[in-house]
């Protein structure tokens, strides 16, 4: 289930925990009730566990066992409760993210159109790269109108991996 919350802050975390990963180590981050992050450890974006965060949670052993298991190629689709906050427009491009299915790629334009915002492909963008729970919200799954791997807020070499993994 996605909660899309209209809030622009993130949520108030309280959980994490680090999943080593073959693409780096992945940090996942959680309220009491819902995912609300998950990065690479070395991005820019990535917060630093704050004071009295724990580490770890019930929430989280899933969180991590399921990413595990889409690693390993054993998982295809996320069961988790997500909490992304973000602008409407975000939360709107967010859960159109959700409709791109494994294996499958969307051009930042096929998204513009989903959301009913054809020319707002730049935007569009922009929100795929605030995108603060990947990989379960599939961002990697969008190129450029081209076919090309464009930019990705991990790396393109990041994205690649994840895509060949998917194909």
């Amino acid at each position: 289930m996605i909660v899309m919350s209209t809030a622009t802050a993130p949520p108030h975390a309280r959980h994490f925990d680090v999943l080593p990963s073959p693409i780096g180590s992945i940090l996942v981050v959680a309220t009491d009730d819902s995912v609300c992050g998950i990065y690479v450890a070395d991005h820019e974006r990535a917060p630093l566990p704050a004071p009295g965060w724990t580490r770890g949670s019930a929430l989280l052993d899933d969180a991590t066992s399921q990413l595990a298991e889409y690693f390993a190629g054993d998982r295809r689709t996320f069961d988790l409760p997500l909490d992304a906050h973000g602008t409407e427009f975000q939360r709107q491009v967010w859960a159109a993210l959700c409709d791109v299915s494994y294996g499958e790629v969307a051009s930042y334009g096929d998204i513009a159109v989903a959301v009913g915002r054809p020319t707002a492909v730049r935007a569009v963008g922009s929100a795929n790269g605030r995108n603060p729970i990947s990989i379960v919200v599939p961002c990697h799954r969008v190129i450029g109108s081209n076919g090309t791997l464009t930019g990705y807020g991990w790396g393109v070499e990041r994205k690649r991996w994840l895509l060949n993994l998917e194909r």
